[in-house]
């Protein structure tokens, strides 16, 4: 008897705990977008006067774009941490498993598609593909998934119909082009890819039992500061280039569509803005086709140098490097048939 009740008093000290972490990453979750939301609206008020005093219109217009980018982006990077980390923290590796077919030709567009329901930002895609591989998933679906859960996730679906309003075929476009990129660099590495270039992911905490409600916390904070960090970089780049770059330069890149597609994916790679609010990059570059915005938002959520980082620290030098590169190929090929195609 005495057994049992001990046992039921850590179950209610369990469920206990579980409850009192979930309230505080809610409260994390609220505290932490409305400070940065409220941080970019007075910056808005603020920047803005301060470049009117000081007789500098190009500083207001870099404070407007910086502000618009920030204070549209922030909902739905927040939207997109929470369910990333709730995904790391209570649904286990093993489920994908179960879920793939056996044969790598018919798993690698079957991971590729898990990415429309299952999101996760970059930063997470990294780990669970690792994860994937370790409990015996074959590579080639790992790598897919790891390409379309931070490019094609329905928070980043709807984050680009809000940033291209009136515009569906962009949505559409963007999905199309990533899963399609996503799919056919898995079947790259089945048919092409090999073991020496592959570094055997090592074991972490995340493949260890004891997730739940402690783990989404920490993922929740980890994610939201970092993705955050990233978008604030991200906007004052998009800003900073937007109003310093001259506009006859800029009439060299965006009169030719190859030069306009080739500069926007170069410049995903450097900007390494979360894919949760690239869109809302993407769309202030106005001065650029349809085609090289989408070039944008598909090659930066699959190749840019905080992933390259990751993929090097988790699968080694040689591995990052040939798919990285051949990625990126890949996502300009795909992008341009595809704009070619919708836009």
């Amino acid at each position: 008897m005495r057994t049992i009740g001990a046992g039921r008093v850590e179950n209610e000290r369990t469920v206990a705990d579980g409850i009192r972490l979930g309230l505080r990453a809610l409260v994390y979750a609220v505290l932490g977008g409305a400070a940065l939301i409220a941080i970019g609206t007075v910056v808005s008020v603020l920047g803005p006067m301060l470049a009117l005093d000081l007789y500098t219109p190009p500083v207001a217009a870099w404070w407007t774009v910086f502000t618009a980018i920030t204070v549209q982006g922030v909902p739905f990077l927040l939207l997109g941490t929470v369910v990333s980390a709730a995904i790391g923290a209570f649904v286990p590796a093993r489920v994908f498993q179960r879920l793939l077919p056996r044969r790598t030709a018919l798993a690698v567009p079957v991971a590729g598609a898990a990415g429309v329901v299952l999101p996760g930002c970059e930063c997470a895609s990294v780990p669970v593909a690792g994860s994937l591989m370790r409990r015996g998933v074959a590579p080639a679906a790992a790598l897919a998934f790891l390409l379309s859960a931070p490019a094609i996730n329905p928070v980043v679906l709807v984050a680009t119909s809000v940033a291209f309003p009136g515009q569906p075929e962009m949505v559409l476009g963007r999905l199309v082009a990533s899963l399609g990129t996503a799919v056919v660099m898995g079947w790259l590495w089945a048919r092409f890819g090999r073991d020496e270039w592959l570094r055997p992911p090592k074991r972490t905490t995340a493949d260890e039992p004891g997730g739940g409600p402690r783990a989404f916390v920490s993922g929740l904070q980890h994610d939201f500061l970092h993705a955050g960090g990233f978008l604030v970089l991200g906007a004052a780049a998009a800003a900073t280039f937007d109003i310093v770059v001259p506009r006859s330069l800029l009439e060299v890149f965006t009169g030719s569509p190859w030069l306009s597609v080739l500069l926007l994916a170069v410049l995903a790679v450097v900007l390494c803005v979360c894919s949760e609010a690239d869109a809302f990059v993407a769309a202030s570059l106005s001065g650029f086709s349809p085609t090289a915005r989408l070039a944008f938002m598909v090659v930066g959520p699959m190749v840019d140098l905080k992933l390259i980082a990751l993929q090097t620290g988790t699968f080694g030098r040689s591995f990052a490097l040939r798919f990285s590169s051949v990625t990126w190929l890949v996502a300009v090929a795909s992008s341009v048939l595809v704009g070619w195609w919708l836009l």
